[in-house]
């Protein structure tokens, strides 16, 4: 039997009904091991419920008792939640519970509402838990995208978070469920993902394991922003978000706007063009789009919504999990895993990267295929079957043995798992890749003679675009391993290459752009993105799409922008001054990729990326989302490789692109 030690509920969520206790929990017991194909390598008593009575209605359904609730919170708002009890369980169950603003259809009697969970964990048996979270659906409040974090209860002790909705909810179901054995898991993939991450920080003693799938972590370097650009092909889909309800709801109260034409490229460019023309679709009631216009800075408005500073103290099992070519939240999984590591040493913490786009670990797909680059076959299901309920089985129900690995991370060159004690790995090494003349990358840096520089012409009225395909798309996904031949022919895109290499070159970790600049303008922004250049003989297989063909595909494999004028400050903005070089460093985020031998290297760098992100007028204006026509200006845009003969030995102007090596 595991050693038990007595530990005393936080006072300061003592709120609303909750009272201190003090409660008996039982220690887990030191990790084991799973095993995954390809791999290398006494029950808590809940604290009082709340005291107001919830309004309910119960049915059963197949299989489940199906309860919908409205259960108060400690301000007296009511948070519409279903429960889906199993018949005839014979033995106590854990809850695994999913706080989303997605809605916890299906509403009423009918039907089961449980598909965040996957067909491994419901076959072994919980209470399911659903709840709209605060102002969305069913729910009572306001919603706030991304609610700030409140630390204790805030100055006058009645504040309100997402962890204190989810502690007065488990508080509530351990008070109100019957079955149960006092234990409570939470999940979630993209928005529910974060909420999981939301309910870390002063948990309930009763959440024993989490797993923030695919979480927002700060929507100003991830999702709606990457680094200071708006994300704009997010534009068309900010109305699911922006616009508050007046009551409790089954059916959808926003409106999205729907282009009259597939055509993403010319719609945003012609038919939108300055963000400051986005009062025809986004007007004053439109709350998060205003939000967002009137904040284009990282101020306090940001700052507060980032749950990576509030995530200490968290003393239960963690799981996050995301993927290599997420799109829509990769900043976040990475950027929680390592906070939580490094903030509460001795917590069980691990994180799961796969070859996935956003959440596709969660369905049951077969082929996992991005874009044309096929990675395998049944990944998302060994992982719902060998990680993710293994995971909550063990903390859970304490069956079976917790996973040993630290960091489960797919190879997206050689496709296969490898299993790590650590991350970036312990025998990895800093590696540089110089940008040089003449188009070359090479891990040696420029020698004497060589051209200074590389230019272009960077014209915001025809940017770069992100794809080749034409399409309005609301969420972009497949372009994170795309073919990027159709960039490397414009002229304002430069690109550095390695010779074909001898030897297999594996990148496993985060990686930095380095890149010494300057610019004729006053603003100007610097996407830079790492490809895989394949032979020229490689074959098509069998997941090829037609039409596509694979010799000399230039697969990327990461990708980041930077807002040129928060080089320096997040906080506060600042011009370029014309010709000066300057520094603009920042993280292209992990990757975990082998270049085997044959392939090349590339790098490719631009100043648009439309309408991925949206296009920085390159003059300096106070704030971009108001700028008008007449401030989008070309300008040349110079990337530079050294100081020059005379000055080689101490103006050091390199510019590289610099990574975890094995």
């Amino acid at each position: 039997m595991p050693a038990l030690h007595l530990r005393r509920i936080r006072p300061s969520r003592a709120a609303g009904g909750i009272t201190a206790a003090l409660l008996l929990a039982a220690l887990v017991p030191p990790p084991a091991s799973v095993s995954l194909p390809g791999i290398a390598g006494a029950s808590l008593a809940g604290p009082a419920a709340v005291a107001a009575q919830a309004t309910e209605g119960r049915q059963e359904t197949p299989g489940y008792v199906k309860r919908e609730v409205m259960i108060p919170m400690r301000d007296g708002i009511r948070l519409h939640t279903t429960i889906y009890t199993p018949v005839g369980a014979a033995e106590d169950l854990p809850f695994i519970m999913q706080r989303t603003p997605y809605s916890c259809r299906p509403y009423g009697p009918d039907g089961i509402g449980i598909g965040f969970a996957s067909r491994a964990i419901q076959a072994d048996g919980y209470i399911f838990v659903c709840q709209d979270v605060r102002g969305r659906w069913m729910s009572e409040g306001v919603y706030d995208n991304m609610r700030p974090h409140v630390p204790g209860d805030g100055p006058d002790g009645t504040a309100v978070d997402e962890s204190s909705d989810t502690w007065d909810t488990i508080d509530w179901l351990l008070a109100n469920v019957e079955g149960h054995n006092g234990k409570v898991g939470m999940k979630g993939i993209s928005y529910p993902g974060f909420y999981a991450a939301a309910a870390l920080p002063e948990a309930h003693p009763a959440l024993a394991a989490s797993s923030p799938q695919a979480p927002i972590a700060d929507f100003y370097f991830d999702d709606f922003h990457h680094r200071g650009a708006f994300t704009q092909a997010y534009f068309l889909i900010t109305g699911l978000f922006a616009y508050e309800k007046t009551e409790p709801t089954s059916q959808a109260w926003y409106d999205m706007y729907r282009p009259p034409t597939p055509d993403g490229y010319r719609w945003h460019l012609h038919e939108l063009g300055p963000l400051s023309n986005a009062d025809r679709f986004y007007g004053e009631d439109a709350v998060f789009w205003q939000q967002i216009v009137e904040h284009p800075d990282y101020d306090a408005f940001w700052q507060s919504r980032s749950i990576l500073p509030h995530l200490t103290g968290i003393d239960h099992a963690v799981l996050t999990v995301g993927g290599f070519f997420d799109a829509e939240d990769l900043y976040g999984p990475l950027n929680i895993y390592r906070t939580v590591e490094r903030e509460n040493p001795g917590t069980f913490n691990a994180i799961v990267m796969g070859p996935w786009s956003h959440g596709d670990w969660g369905r049951t797909r077969g082929a996992q295929v991005v874009g044309d680059i096929w990675f395998g076959d049944g990944l998302s299901e060994s992982f719902q079957e060998e990680v993710e309920a293994p995971f909550f089985r063990h903390f859970l129900k304490g069956e079976g043995e917790a996973p040993t690995f630290e960091a489960l991370m797919y190879d997206t060159g050689r496709r296969e798992w490898t299993a790590f004690d650590r991350w970036p790995p312990a025998d990895a090494q800093r590696m540089r890749m110089y940008l040089r003349d003449r188009e070359v990358l090479s891990p040696d840096a420029p020698a004497p003679g060589e051209a200074e520089f590389t230019e272009y012409l960077s014209d915001p009225n025809e940017p770069v675009p992100y794809t080749d395909r034409t399409r309005i798309v609301f969420t972009p996904r497949a372009y994170m391993s795309e073919d990027q031949r159709f960039a490397e022919s414009r002229p304002d895109v430069i690109e550095f290459m390695t010779e074909p290499l001898e030897e297999a070159v594996t990148f496993a970790g985060d990686l930095t752009a380095h890149l010494q600049v300057s610019v004729t303008g006053t603003d100007a922004d610097f996407a830079v993105k790492l490809i895989d250049v394949y032979p020229d003989d490689t074959p098509n297989n069998d997941h090829t799409p037609d039409g596509i063909y694979l010799a000399g595909y230039q697969q990327m494999v990461r990708s980041e922008i930077q807002r040129g004028r928060y080089r320096n400050s997040f906080e506060r903005p600042e011009p370029f001054e014309p010709g000066e070089v300057t520094l603009v460093e920042f993280p292209l985020q992990d990757v975990y990729h082998t270049f085997e031998p044959g392939h090349r290297i590339m790098i490719q760098v631009q100043s648009t990326w439309f309408p991925l992100f949206d296009r920085n007028p390159q003059t300096f204006v106070p704030n971009i989302y108001k700028a008008v026509e007449g401030n989008f200006v070309k300008a040349f845009h110079r990337v530079w490789h050294t100081a020059g003969r005379e000055r080689w030995h101490t103006a050091g102007r390199e510019s590289w692109v610099e990574g975890w090596v094995r």
